[in-house]
């Protein structure tokens, strides 16, 4: 076969052992799918094994069919028998074909994320629980994780031992498998479940799948959960002959499930298994390279390796430091614009990596204001996502009720139980009387249409004409954070407790610091005002001219990039407390949390083929606030010698001075908060503390003390300054760094 002249030794190694069990550890860009290929190709041309005996497995519909082609070119006729499938879809295959013996009809239907969560909503009004309280999503969260290994009911009930909640949520995990019983459903996770239970069970399928599958090959383990795990020792426990692709460097999908210790702990399992390591990597020069082994090195979970190639030393990693994410930004673009003219990358060369959805705002307002065409890759723009279009819908609505496409959009954000005929005769009232949607509502109790009715639109209406008030005198900032409190918005989100919902909460506390932003924008022409603010986001948003067949440059979370390469990368918002998180650095597995971010930040880095820039902040607004966070401890983990600039010395929260460069102020016509004459930040009072000063309130505590705060956990006060109306405390944090807040908000408690 080519293959001997086309591959490296270990490729090599890999694709000619073909009995027993073999663990490939394949590094980042080391060619693994072509390893797997040629391996299928092999066996069949060489080997003689049958088609028919031959397993590819692995996650997404678009590995798989890219591995399917893949091998029908290569190994021509025959290739059609080889099984190469997804997890789920060879789960649905088997049990279509074999779910009768364990209780189900072959005709059951499965269950996609909305049908779960109407079940869900339909079992909690049955059990009467309180959805304010517990969220629906969280318990879908609770029971796919439980699923994920394998726990069903009752053993969760076995585990709860005493703890109410644990006990509730036995009960509804009980009550929502009965339900899908019943209606002949499975959903997702019930998919690999089952499968394993009829493995399990019945000896007889169990035997006639391990003869059908002699030789099994699985890509992306270290993503696999105990489910997969469990599934794939089943089927291999004949003839032993599994082959596993993976790289524990690169596991960074423990929130979706995903077990670390399925690759850590396979030589465990299988003690004659082989074990090749792929290092040649054909995507990246060594300096990057050299940066991706030194961070990852400090990792104690994984298995030792280091990437090398023959692609020469290349550039060595730009590092730059900005007083503020502002100036980064501004350098991001201003980089990009000047490689573009000189014609050292087109812009599709170019992808900016950070660690939150959140971080793009900053980046498609500079790109914007540039005219840098850009694309959101796995999420949507920032002001296109669901919780952003609710909170400016309710600042629309507070600004004019005009806007009866805002009125509606929130209307039932939170519910309150309007139904879609009760607007309809809301609407209609409005056409008959010629009058706007919200001025219809206002009116609610003239519909005669509407009955009793009328009385779930007064709270709405309330909320709207009581913010209306407020907006005379608060700011932009402080009105938006009466509504997010008064609707219990961020609330909601908080008691789902699901990644999806924090990136949302993230998003939220972004918007908060545009808000505060545009306040603080001194270049600002006449007072901030509601309209402006709003008219200022509906012109950065509009982003529809961007044509996205053009070339453009990527903006994407680093757990978007994995699998994918760009000439040139931007790793931004390098900071502790950013990245890794604070949640990583305060949680109490803290350990394992920040060795999973470490993982993330190298597959960033792994991402870039020529040139790589890391970047970080001294300052950043986070929910309105400056926060000072201190350089990600990932990049003081890579050697000085690899990197073009340094770190400025780190100095005492107190002497720092926010500053922005007049450029990057002129471009996204905002900066941090504007200094007040004593120093301090300038901010609007909450409602109730309007009138009274800060010298008036006194706090209980003062420099020195030790204090804690719901969010950040425990800390120092470092430094107190009376801003007028509101005293700004900084924070020193134990895990979560320094923080500056002001007191009516930050609520810390003396230790």
């Amino acid at each position: 076969m080519a293959f001997n002249e086309t591959m490296n030794e270990m490729q090599r190694q890999a694709v000619l052992h073909t009995e027993g069990p073999l663990l490939i550890l394949a590094g980042a860009g080391s060619g693994k799918t072509r390893v797997l290929t040629h391996r299928t190709a092999y066996l069949i041309e060489e080997a003689g094994v049958n088609p028919y005996h031959i397993m590819a497995i692995t996650f997404t519909n678009k590995a798989a069919g890219e591995m399917r082609q893949r091998i029908d070119d290569m190994v021509g006729y025959g290739s059609e028998s080889v099984w190469v499938a997804t997890f789920h879809s060879t789960c649905v295959r088997i049990l279509r074909r074999y779910i009768d013996r364990i209780g189900f009809d072959t005709s059951f239907t499965i269950y996609d994320a909305d049908d779960q969560k109407t079940l869900m909503k339909e079992i909690c009004k049955r059990m009467e629980i309180d959805t304010k309280i517990y969220k629906e999503r969280a318990f879908l969260g609770v029971i796919s994780s439980a699923k994920d290994e394998l726990i069903d009911p009752e053993e969760f009930f076995r585990r709860a031992q005493g703890d109410y909640q644990k006990i509730r949520q036995a009960e509804v995990y009980r009550e929502y498998q009965d339900s899908l019983r019943k209606n002949n459903a499975l959903d997702f996770d019930d998919l690999i479940m089952k499968t394993v239970e009829l493995f399990k069970k019945d000896a007889e399928v169990l035997n006639s799948y391990q003869e059908r599958f002699r030789y099994i090959m699985v890509d992306e383990y270290q993503d696999t959960n105990t489910a997969q795990f469990q599934l794939i020792k089943l089927l291999a426990g004949k003839y032993r002959n599994l082959c596993v692709v993976g790289d524990d460097d690169q596991s960074i999908y423990k929130f979706r499930g995903a077990n670390i210790y399925n690759i850590l702990n396979f030589e465990k399992e299988y003690p004659d298994a082989t074990v090749i390591k792929l290092e040649q990597n054909y995507r990246s020069t060594q300096n990057i390279l050299n940066a991706a082994n030194h961070v990852i090195a400090n990792n104690v979970g994984r298995k030792r390796k280091e990437l090398w190639t023959e692609n020469g030393e290349g550039e060595k990693v730009i590092l730059r430091q900005f007083e503020t994410g502002y100036e980064e930004a501004d350098y991001v673009a201003t980089d990009i614009t000047a490689k573009a003219r000189e014609g050292i990358c087109a812009y599709g060369d170019c992808a900016v990596l950070y660690r939150t959805n959140a971080q793009s705002r900053l980046f498609e307002e500079r790109f914007i204001a540039s005219n840098i065409p850009y694309k959101i890759v796995g999420g949507v723009n920032f002001y296109a996502r669901k919780e952003i279009k609710d909170l400016l819908a309710y600042l629309k609505t507070v600004d004019n009720a005009k806007d009866d496409l805002a009125v509606r959009r929130i209307i039932n954000v939170p519910k309150r139980g309007i139904g879609a005929t009760t607007l309809n005769r809301v609407q209609n009232y409005a056409l008959q009387q010629g009058i706007g949607f919200y001025d219809a509502l206002k009116a609610a109790e003239e519909i005669p249409t509407l009955g009793r009715s009328a009385s779930k639109l007064k709270p709405f209406v309330t909320l709207i004409q009581t913010m209306r008030s407020k907006a005379a005198y608060i700011g932009v900032t402080e009105l938006l954070q009466e509504i997010i409190e008064e609707t219990g918005y961020v609330a909601e989100l908080e008691a789902e407790n699901t990644e999806e919902a924090n990136q949302r909460i993230l998003n939220i506390d972004e918007l908060i610091s545009k808000a505060a932003s545009y306040e603080a924008d001194e270049s600002r022409e006449g007072p901030a005002t509601l309209s402006g603010f709003l008219e200022e986001v509906a012109l950065v948003a509009d982003i529809d001219s961007v044509d996205e067949t053009q070339d453009y440059v990527v903006l994407m979370t680093l757990h978007s990039a994995k699998g994918l390469e760009f000439p040139q990368v931007y790793l931004a918002g390098m900071e502790d407390g950013l990245f890794p998180s604070y949640m990583s650095i305060c949680s109490d597995n803290s350990m394992e949390e920040i060795e999973e971010e470490r993982r993330l930040c190298y597959v960033g880095i792994t991402r870039a083929k020529e040139r790589l820039s890391i970047s970080c902040a001294k300052q950043r607004m986070i929910r309105g606030e400056t926060q000072y966070n201190k350089v990600s401890r990932f990049v003081k983990e890579i050697p000085a010698e690899f990197l073009a600039g340094e770190i400025q010395k780190e100095r005492e929260p107190e002497k720092y001075k926010p500053t922005m460069s007049q450029f990057a102020r002129q471009a996204f016509r905002a900066k941090p908060m504007a200094m007040s004459q004593s120093g301090g930040m300038r901010q609007m009072p909450s409602a109730k503390d309007f009138g009274k000063s800060a010298d008036n309130r006194k706090l209980s505590y003062d420099v020195g003390d030790r204090v804690k705060h719901m969010k950040f956990g425990e800390g120092t006060v470092k430094q107190i300054v009376s801003g007028g109306r509101d005293h700004e405390v900084t924070v020193e944090f134990d895990g979560a760094g320094v923080k500056k807040m002001f007191a009516a908000f930050a609520k810390l408690q003396k230790l």
